[in-house]
């Protein structure tokens, strides 16, 4: 019977989490449940600064000069416990 009550309680698990992870976007799950995710900033752009509003990841930019070189930066969540911390990279292009 313990069998038969784990094994429903681990597909239960499963279904609960592809549920959630299907209803996510990529920010989403960077943001809220430890995921990653990669932008490419717009060519010629220079990163200025990223921040979040809600679930929605903000980037300023601006000109990139001709003496100035594409960069990738990534930013990590260091959380308190350790766990579910998301990795936001963004990447420039001359």
């Amino acid at each position: 019977m313990k069998t038969v009550v784990s094994v429903i309680a681990t597909v239960a698990l499963a279904f609960f989490l592809a549920f959630i992870n299907s209803g996510c976007t990529e920010n989403e799950r960077a943001k809220y449940l430890g995921g990653s995710v990669t932008h490419n900033i717009p060519k010629g752009k220079k990163l200025i600064t990223a921040t979040w509003k809600d679930a929605d990841l903000w980037v300023l930019t601006r000109v990139m000069g001709e003496d100035e070189y594409p960069e990738t930066y990534e930013f990590k969540e260091v959380s308190s416990f350790g766990i579910l911390e998301g990795t936001v990279t963004l990447i420039e292009s001359k």
